[in-house]
């Protein structure tokens, strides 16, 4: 199979992406679980993280793309995914188990969830959920038609539109999501057929990620090469529009939930409602992704860059995923110490970005090394980084 090097390209990039996301969290996550110090730090994690908010969903996008419809039958889909996601992913559970927290609680948690303190795991759920409905719907994705597929993508884009309306027509506005670890709220508005016996209305199996795989699909079948000025007139009015909509979003929420008065603060309930318009399943998110495919589908260059530094990067993403929070946190840790925090920083304002710059690429670097070493070890480096 020719390898599509506008892949690999877009994995390093959402693989970079992810990294600048949780080099901005302790910029807005803190106290007793939110907390933005002052009105510069809350424009500055507004910025970095709605830039780049996308990385999710460009991973699913890429590997619907490569993997959907299956080339072969499940049985050998599910052995290869399971070497590739699941083996990593167990050695890497247990890694964090006794690296944060208390390693006997930690190792019970697992048999019903990932451990908390290395909450970037929730990704991997998330994943092989999705490969587990591959080869339900690889028989209908081999045959649909452009028309068709057109329909549910609409119907998917749709329930984009939830959250909000779900923010929009509820009093209390932190009754809409999901916290971060996990619980749901109490009070969550009921929407076409919901209700507190019925978490599955109309829309629910229609929602989450299974748009960004059915995109995927898409681009892949009835998407051909397009020009660069067809290219921009639909990418970068999509990506502005997108980042608009998370970006103003979670402005507004911080200055309604503070008065304009800093710093910030609430429970953690406050930062996830911070979070409404930049959630992976918002619309804000989702044009921002099919903006950034279309540029990724631009790229064609197969260099010796290309071969020698991002093909190994892009080769060894997964593995990057699961451990970069160890690097990450001692680097964000490392210049929150050395330059200060927020306007009373050595570098005024300039401080915080600064430090976002710097915990991402330090920690970029470092662990695509560590990866691409580590998956060259023969025989278990590949069970290690994927």
């Amino acid at each position: 199979m020719k390898r599509e090097v506008w892949i690999d390209w877009m994995r390093v990039v959402a693989c970079f992406m992810v990294m600048v996301v949780h080099s901005t969290e302790p910029f807005y996550l803190g106290g007793d679980g939110s907390l933005i110090l002052c009105k510069a730090d809350m424009f500055w994690s507004a910025l970095f993280d709605c830039v780049v908010r996308c990385c999710v969903p460009l991973f699913i996008i890429a590997s619907s793309y490569l993997q959907f419809p299956l080339h072969y039958d499940t049985g050998t889909f599910f052995r290869k995914r399971a070497v590739r996601i699941l083996v990593p992913f167990a050695i890497w559970s247990v890694f964090y188990a006794f690296y944060w927290g208390e390693p006997v609680q930690n190792l019970k948690d697992l048999i019903f969830n990932f451990n908390y303190a290395a909450g970037h795991l929730w990704f991997v759920y998330m994943l092989v959920g999705v490969y587990i409905l591959m080869p339900l719907l690889s028989p209908w994705a081999e045959k649909v038609g452009k028309k068709e597929l057109l329909g549910y993508l609409g119907l998917c884009f749709f329930t984009t539109l939830i959250p909000l309306f779900r923010d929009w027509l509820s009093s209390d506005p932190l009754a809409i999501t999901y916290g971060p670890t996990g619980i749901p709220r109490q009070a969550l508005y009921p929407l076409w057929g919901e209700a507190s016996w019925n978490g599955y209305g109309l829309f629910y199996y229609f929602s989450g990620f299974i748009g960004y795989l059915l995109l995927g699909l898409y681009f892949r079948k009835f998407v051909g090469e397009l020009s660069w000025k067809k290219t921009l007139l639909i990418a970068v009015p999509s990506y502005l529009a997108g980042f608009a909509v998370a970006f103003g979003g979670f402005i507004r929420r911080v200055l309604e939930s503070c008065g304009g008065t800093f710093p910030a603060a609430g429970n953690v309930n406050m930062a996830v409602w911070w979070e409404t318009t930049w959630v992976n399943d918002t619309v804000g998110v989702a044009l921002m992704t099919l903006g950034l495919v279309l540029l990724f589908r631009k790229i064609k260059g197969e260099g010796a860059f290309y071969h020698k530094v991002l093909l190994p990067v892009s080769q060894a993403s997964y593995g990057m995923y699961l451990c970069h929070m160890v690097a990450l946190a001692a680097f964000s840790g490392l210049f929150r110490g050395a330059l200060g925090i927020g306007e009373d920083g050595v570098m005024g304002i300039w401080t915080t970005p600064a430090e976002i710059k710097l915990t991402a690429i330090c920690s970029f670097v470092t662990v695509a090394l560590v990866a691409v070493l580590v998956r060259r070890i023969p025989k278990v480096g590949r069970f290690i980084m994927g």
